[in-house]
Parts: C-alpha cells; sequence; structure tokens
C-alpha cells in the first residue's frame, strides 16, 4: 500500500516521452520553496480552499473531533489531530474541503498506469515516480518499481538523493532513469534551509553514476536568495563533468505552489520573490557546451 497525493496521465516534464506520474507523500526535506508542500507528511492532509467556502459551518456541525472552529468569519482546522474520516469533506456543499494522501494498492496503482502502455511504447515513455520523496515509503516503492518493470514499463524515479545508500543499491537495477535533484554544494546553508545531507546525496550520487551515469539527470531547482549565482551553479555544473554525467535542467523558480500553502494553512516564505524567466539562466547554456553536457532551462 502507498499513500499517494495525486497520479497524473499523459505528463511530458517527467522524463522522456509520455508519462504517468505517481506522486507519494512523505519527504524528509522541508525547501520552503515547494510546489507540494502536503507532501512534506505522509498522513492525510486536509486541504481547504478559502475563496470556495460559503462559511455555512456544515463541516464544523458535522466534525465528530470537534476540530473545526468558526473564527473571525474564517473556518479554522486543527490538523494536528485530524483523523481518516473525511466527513467535513463529504458534507462540504462547495467542495472547498479536499484531502491529499489517499492509500492505494500497488494493483490500484499499476491499473491507472497500464491503461496508457501503448502510449509508452510508442513515445519511449513510461511511469515516474515523484513525491515528496519517493524513498521515504520504501516497502510499497519498491515493490512499485518491481510491478512496472514486470508488466515492462520504463521507470523513472524523481528523487531528492537525501536516503539510504542501501536502499539506493537495492533499488537501482529497477530504475531506468534517476531525475537527481542537486540544490546547493554548500553544506551548511542546504542543510539549514531543507534539511539536506549534502554528503549523503552526493555519496549516493557517486553510487550511482559508477553503475551508469547515463541513467541520471541532475535536475536544479534555482531559487533566488538561495542558489541563484554563479558560484554555485557553476560548481553544480563541475560535479556533472566529476561523474560524467551528460544532462542537467535548471529549473527556474517559480510560485504556481503557493495557493497550497494556504490550503494547509502554513506559511509561504516567497511572496515578495518574483518567478524567474528562462531567458535569465541562458548564459549557463554556453557553460554546458563547453563542457560538454546538455544543460536544459525547465524539465
Amino acid at each position: 500500500m502507498l499513500r499517494i497525493m495525486e497520479i497524473e496521465r499523459f505528463a511530458v516534464h517527467d522524463g522522456p516521452g509520455i508519462r504517468t506520474v505517481v506522486f507519494l507523500q512523505g519527504c524528509p526535506l522541508f525547501c520552503p520553496w515547494c510546489a507540494n508542500p502536503e507532501s512534506h507528511v505522509i498522513k492525510k492532509q486536509l486541504m481547504h480552499l478559502e475563496n470556495k467556502c460559503v462559511r455555512c459551518q456544515t463541516c464544523l456541525k458535522n466534525c465528530p473531533k470537534g476540530n473545526i472552529k468558526f473564527i473571525n468569519n474564517r473556518m479554522v482546522f486543527d490538523r494536528s489531530t485530524c483523523g481518516e474520516c473525511e466527513i467535513c469533506g463529504e458534507f462540504c456543499p462547495s467542495r472547498a474541503i479536499s484531502f491529499s494522501g489517499r492509500t492505494k494498492s500497488i494493483d490500484e496503482i499499476m491499473t491507472e498506469v497500464m491503461k496508457d502502455k501503448d502510449y509508452y511504447d510508442d513515445s519511449n515513455g513510461g511511469i515516474t515516480i515523484s513525491g515528496g520523496e519517493p524513498f521515504v515509503q520504501y516497502e510499497g516503492f519498491y515493490k512499485l518499481l518491481k510491478e512496472s518493470k514486470k508488466q515492462g514499463v520504463n521507470t523513472a524515479v524523481e528523487t531528492t538523493g537525501n536516503v539510504d545508500l542501501e536502499r539506493i543499491m537495492e533499488a537501482e537495477p529497477y530504475i531506468d532513469l534517476f531525475l537527481f535533484d542537486i540544490k546547493h554544494t554548500n553544506k551548511k546553508k542546504l542543510l539549514e534551509v531543507t534539511g539536506g545531507n549534502l554528503d549523503k546525496i552526493l555519496n549516493n550520487l557517486e553510487y550511482i553514476s559508477s553503475k551508469n551515469p547515463n541513467k541520471i539527470i541532475i535536475r536544479v531547482p534555482i531559487i533566488p536568495t538561495f542558489n541563484y549565482d554563479d558560484k554555485t551553479i557553476n560548481e553544480i555544473i563541475d560535479l556533472t563533468c566529476k561523474y560524467k554525467i551528460k544532462e542537467l535542467h535548471l529549473l527556474p523558480f517559480h510560485t504556481l505552489g503557493k495557493n497550497k500553502y494556504d490550503q494547509i494553512d502554513k506559511e509561504y516564505k516567497f511572496n515578495d520573490i518574483k518567478m524567474l524567466n528562462k531567458n535569465e539562466l541562458k548564459k549557463y547554456l554556453k557553460v554546458g557546451n563547453r563542457e560538454g553536457i546538455c544543460i536544459k532551462i525547465g524539465g
């Protein structure tokens, strides 16, 4: 069984070809720009759309635990003790309440994935397992990988790399492509801002590249105030060269996940930061050409 946020069909930015992306709950990091903040924990997350709420208080009246209050003309949810019942969502007349983190079996997930097998075969696509961090729910994640390969489906995994090497070693034979995040080259800054362990991340990167560097694409979220500077980006390019990896994606900062922070009542710390334009990163394409690396702007 796996806790999932959603299953997205016909995706084209999460690996080659046409893909089905399975988003899993749970992540060891706490990146403040994350577009999927509801994925930070494995448990089910209540999400409330303020602009759809009509303040009818039906959810308050039906909550069996009394976790909902009406304060200053707003519905206030105590998510710390929220259960699994979803009764508030069932009774909400305006559908302002939804839940992230539904439990699905491997068979249920594969039924969805296999609907588009012909498209994968025609486009060299497949399944991409994302998150969150897929390795957090390792037992189910590993079973999903093995079943995908059994069904002849190409597998890609989006990972922070912040996982135990033993699990990387076990799962690697069933993964055709690692979409591997490198967020910073400064250990202290990475730890303070995201909770990431750079030594662990690079140790995993080194192991995978020793097996086959062609099954890795480095992905770098370019975040103003964090890693948007020549020194850091050039150091990541140097790492890409060091491990003989041929492709690197620079992902411009965006605020497309901002509304999710409001939905789970979490502070969004980048309100005053503008989204990056792809043109602002084009100068790094020349560096890639010089070093023999294919650098792409965006996924």
